[in-house]
């Protein structure tokens, strides 16, 4: 097994699910990355571990970005398993293979002549819920950069945009009656569904772009009524939107406001990614992967989900998604294909060693 799997199946057997055993792989990766003669550090913010490693001294600034903690998983899931070319079990895919090549990159990095760049290796450990203690935190102290590559799973493709995210709840209010007389209340879970009906209606709903047909919108929680026979008078709706980046959230607020009485609180709210798909570095990462898999066709997509990219571009730094081929994130039968991870891993050396040329 090379040391990329190996470095993987030790990763995947942590149940990085939870922010102690996260901390405690972060820490793992630390003592590897020392054994490999590279001189990592450790930062912590609101109790939550990120780890930093650069290899070179230029000018020129390439981060590899990766977080090691992972959705809950079976038990028996944190067990890798190797099968038909395949490594399966939780974070396989989300995204420890992106990590151990990244990590093995480094190692083999500070043995090349880099020129006038300097690669910097970022692991955090709270992506999974939100990255505000880790990326936010390393990218508001101006840990930045000028080319970002977050290793999330892609299939080897590009995501160089990113649809934004837009959680709230709305409360609405009815009136509650005897169930046997409907029509002397007014039934708050009623109007919730009419609610989402306009909602799906709504002009932003039906934009597009070149990129996406659609806005991503989710009724993902609902809350009424307490018994069998009292009309409700209140219910809780909960939405995740993911807006296109030529969206502005405030504006899609605005217009489900002009629609409904109810009271909206904001949950989370997070900007869209949105690269110029010809930017230099993007048109020579996608030369550089037709080059290392011998092929004429690299996939350039937008995602619909959203990464601690989003943190990057806020300040302007091109952040894309470049990853190993998996499939099932989040799934019971997660996995990564194992050929995938070690053609991962040599076009980031490739793409680090000619990243100023």
């Amino acid at each position: 097994m090379s040391k990329t799997i190996d470095l993987l199946t030790d990763l995947i057997s942590y149940n990085s699910s939870d922010k102690e055993t996260a901390n405690e792989t972060i820490q793992y990766c630390y003592d590897w990355l020392e054994k490999e003669q590279l001189q990592p550090e450790i930062l912590t913010n609101d109790g939550y571990k990120m780890l930093l490693c650069e290899v070179g001294e230029g000018k020129h600034k390439l981060v590899l970005n990766g977080h090691v903690d992972v959705v809950s998983g079976r038990p028996e899931q944190f067990t890798p398993k190797i099968k038909n070319g395949k490594i399966y079990g939780r974070g396989s895919a989300d995204m420890k293979s992106g990590v151990s090549a990244m990590m093995v990159a480094m190692s083999e990095l500070q043995h090349i002549d880099l020129g006038d760049t300097t690669v910097q290796l970022q692991l955090v450990s709270d992506e999974e819920i939100g990255g505000k203690h880790c990326a936010a935190y390393l990218t508001e102290e101006g840990f930045l950069g000028d080319f970002v590559i977050c290793g999330e799973a892609t299939q080897l493709g590009i995501g160089f945009q990113a649809k934004g995210i837009l959680q709230f709840d709305i409360t609405l209010k009815g009136e509650s009656a005897h169930s046997s007389r409907p029509w002397e209340g007014e039934n708050a879970i009623a109007k919730a569904l009419k609610l989402h009906d306009d909602i799906l209606t709504l002009p932003f709903a039906q934009e597009a772009t070149d990129i996406y047909k659609e806005p991503s919108i989710n009724l993902a929680k609902i809350n009424g009524g307490d018994v069998y026979n009292k009309v409700p008078d209140k219910c809780k709706v909960s939405y995740d939107i993911r807006y296109l980046p030529s969206q502005d959230y405030e504006e899609i607020l605005s217009q489900i406001k002009g629609i409904t009485n109810g009271d909206i609180q904001l949950h989370l709210v997070g900007p869209a990614v949105q690269n110029d798909v010809n930017h230099k570095y993007i048109k020579r990462l996608e030369n550089t992967i037709k080059e290392s898999m011998d092929s004429d066709n690299v996939a350039v997509f937008g995602q619909h989900g959203f990464a601690d990219t989003r943190y990057f571009s806020r300040f302007d730094v091109p952040a894309i998604e470049f990853g190993p081929t998996g499939a099932e994130w989040h799934g019971d039968g997660e996995y990564v294909e194992i050929a995938s991870v070690k053609s991962y891993k040599d076009i980031l050396v490739n793409f680090a060693e000619h990243f100023d040329k």
